[in-house]
């Protein structure tokens, strides 16, 4: 599908999304105690990605080996025989999975969990709404993470919208890779932007990502333009090896000062997820799994700061 294009569909399917967690009580994503909404589905394809279970929009079946107490219940009720037991445990044939979760209705101990549920933008604002008033109390919102908000636009924009109308507070987590019409559609309903600049040469970020940060510098270009560097955190995740390099740092930093408004930056430190991966069925590109240090955190906290810009470590 081309990045400018949506799906052709009727009203009310427009409304409707696919999300794989909602987190309440978190406190590090924007202001205040913030209700988190994980989306499925993003366009890139970061060899550190974090949130792996949010990279397709259909549903992903997770095997916690260590809970598994070989009840074997789950074999005969897969439908197209996905599982097998030997003496190393249970092992799936994802190709032939579809994901029809009655090997998670039947486990007894949890080992199989399925990640994704279908939702309409009402049913979403419904579950947000409940936390509403500690919003008020603290200051705090809803906050749209993923895998990519932006992959499925539709819901975004009338969950978003809906949120305004109720005068809940939102904020949004993106890589800011989508078309430039769907980005200057949901401008207006978003309070709080933290957008994620990953890699500065073309050419790294498509091979690290999988796309092009073209798009993405433009949207960016487009919220400074749009006046709203007060409502933007520009995060900068620190991965060890490959983007905490002397090179990139120096282009985060040219490329940050030649947009002269923006005031807050925040590191993302690295961490291994591979165990994710591994319950997943996926495959893991990255070979270096060291966090990056404290001493380089620091150092690249200073250069910014130098800058005057307030900057803050996520860990």
């Amino acid at each position: 599908m081309a990045l400018d294009s949506e799906p052709k569909e009727t009203a009310r399917q427009r409304t409707r999304g696919v999300i794989f967690d909602i987190q309440r009580f978190a406190i590090h994503d924007g202001p205040g105690i913030r209700t988190l909404v994980f989306m499925k589905g993003c366009p890139l394809r970061c060899w550190w990605c974090q949130n792996p279970e949010g990279l397709s929009t259909s549903k992903s079946l997770g095997y916690f080996e260590y809970r598994c107490i070989q009840s074997k219940r789950c074999i005969p009720t897969c439908p197209t025989h996905a599982l097998s037991f030997d003496g190393d445990g249970l092992h799936i044939n994802r190709a032939a999975c579809n994901e029809c979760a009655m090997c998670v209705e039947v486990c007894p101990s949890g080992a199989l969990s399925m990640a994704g549920r279908e939702m309409d933008a009402e049913e979403l604002v419904a579950e947000i709404e409940k936390d509403i008033l500690l919003f008020d109390n603290s200051g705090g919102g809803v906050t749209f993470s993923g895998g990519e908000p932006l992959f499925q636009p539709a819901f975004l924009r009338e969950s978003l919208a809906q949120c305004k109308l109720r005068g809940i507070s939102t904020a949004l987590e993106t890589s800011g890779y989508t078309s430039p019409k769907v980005f200057e559609s949901i401008i207006d309903n978003v309070d709080l932007f933290l957008f994620d600049l990953k890699l500065l040469d073309d050419e790294e970020h498509r091979k690290y990502t999988g796309v092009s940060n073209r798009i993405i510098k433009r949207n960016l270009m487009t919220l400074v333009a749009r006046r709203r560097e007060e409502d933007l955190v520009l995060r900068f995740p620190v991965i060890t090896g490959i983007n905490d390099t002397e090179k990139n740092v120096e282009e985060f930093l040219s490329f940050v000062r030649g947009l002269k408004r923006i005031k807050r930056v925040d590191l993302l430190p690295y961490h291994d997820v591979s165990e994710k991966y591994r319950r997943l069925g996926l495959a893991y590109k990255m070979t270096t799994r060291t966090a990056p240090s404290e001493e380089r955190l620091q150092q690249i906290k200073e250069k910014l700061e130098k800058m005057g810009l307030e900057v803050g470590v996520r860990g």
